[in-house]
């Protein structure tokens, strides 16, 4: 068993170097399914929503692998890969300024008109109803997240750690929308 996760490893690492954007686009696409797969089980949904899985695998094969496949790319760039602490506090300030606000924001208004199916005119007040809280808390933990990939973690696998503690975000998001639902009933 140990030899097949070995020789998984090896292909998984071969096809990151070969190919970079497919494999953390389909890395991202898994672990977003993943996620949604697990928080529709803790949240009580019986019946596994297909429809709903497959539009969130698809955010993260088209959009959130690719995208960060590029912003990590363009901050290594602008900041000449320098790992120093200065340098590291720059780019998690600038990541937590422009791609913190657009994800969340992009998403919220995914979710809603694509994944939930409903009408602008919902969408927009759900945003503007909850989009400060949700941007709030991302700010309590996705800047420590950010320092530990910008500090620590290869450029190659940046995209993948934001990506498994994305997939854990989501599952607390869910948990969180839940019971923030039921308490409201």
């Amino acid at each position: 068993m140990a030899s097949i996760a070995k020789k998984g490893l090896r292909q998984y690492l071969l096809q990151l170097q070969k190919h970079p954007l497919r494999t953390k686009a389909i890395t991202a696409g898994v672990l977003s399914g993943i996620s949604d797969v697990t928080a529709q089980k803790l949240t009580g949904i019986q019946k596994l929503q297909l429809k709903r899985l497959a539009l969130k695998v698809l955010f993260g094969l088209v959009y959130l692998g690719p995208f960060g496949h590029c912003l990590h790319i363009l901050l290594d760039r602008i900041f000449k890969g320098k790992k120093d602490s200065k340098t590291v506090a720059k780019k998690v300030l600038v990541e937590q300024l422009t791609s913190s606000p657009w994800n969340n924001l992009l998403f919220m208004i995914y979710y809603g008109l694509v994944v939930e199916g409903r009408p602008w005119l919902h969408v927009k007040l759900k945003i503007k109803k909850d989009y400060p809280s949700v941007q709030f808390t991302s700010w309590t933990f996705w800047p420590v997240v950010g320092w530990v990939n910008h500090q620590y973690i290869p450029l190659q696998f940046r995209v993948i750690f934001h990506s498994l503690i994305a997939c854990c975000w989501g599952i607390f998001l869910n948990l969180r929308a839940r019971s923030m639902a039921l308490t409201k009933s």
